[in-house]
């Protein structure tokens, strides 16, 4: 990645995050050190520590900005209609597009909570259920709406969030299908397991009463 120097504090900063999400992605939290991180950017591993206090201190604020990114993505992406197949698409796009994009931050949020305190644990863990509330919301109204056959509102939310999670393990620019392509296949899938179709406006389908 391009170096640079300690005398941008918040380009240096950035390029700590970035750095810190490839390496701990590509090796694992514990496997990666300050001093070769530090390297890794171009500074002194003392200059890390301007930032972060202590390496848990970065993976936290790693996790939680990937967390509070993602849930201001999705108020920009909600829609105000009351069609819980519509909102139920635009949470499906939202958050494959979202986690395709950021590939290795979302790695790194999955895989490392279990080197979290428990304090900084719980504040993760706050803002994911914060986030999968809205798609069980969604899910609860269309069960309600009779627009879903759903037998388990929580189970169901678990299985979609792991499905179209899922995306960022198989997934690369260069496949065959897009972003938007790969999206709208999940999207299906998402409805079959609602036991709904999709209305014209949201995919260019009719759906049955």
């Amino acid at each position: 990645m391009a170096r640079t120097t300690g005398s941008d504090g918040g380009r240096t900063e950035a390029a700590i995050r970035e750095a810190a999400i490839s390496l701990i992605a590509r090796y694992g939290y514990e496997a990666v050190s300050m001093r070769q991180l530090a390297a890794e950017v171009g500074v002194q591993a003392a200059a890390l520590y301007r930032y972060f206090p202590t390496k848990e201190d970065l993976l936290f604020t790693l996790m939680r900005e990937h967390m509070e990114g993602l849930l201001a993505a999705w108020d920009a992406a909600r829609l105000a209609t009351a069609d819980p197949r519509a909102r139920l698409a635009a949470f499906v796009r939202n958050h494959i597009r979202f986690h395709v994009e950021r590939r290795h931050s979302t790695h790194v949020s999955n895989m490392e909570l279990r080197s979290l305190s428990r304090d900084n644990l719980t504040q993760i863990l706050r803002l994911r259920t914060s986030y999968e509330k809205e798609l069980r919301q969604i899910l609860r109204d269309g069960a309600e709406a009779g627009v879903f056959v759903i037998d388990d509102v929580g189970l169901t939310a678990i299985a979609i969030i792991q499905m179209i999670t899922g995306v960022i393990v198989w997934f690369r620019p260069d496949e065959r299908l897009s972003v938007e392509e790969v999206a709208e296949t999940y999207l299906s899938m998402t409805m079959r397991l609602t036991g709904a179709e999709m209305p014209r406006e949201v995919q260019h389908v009719h759906a049955h009463a």
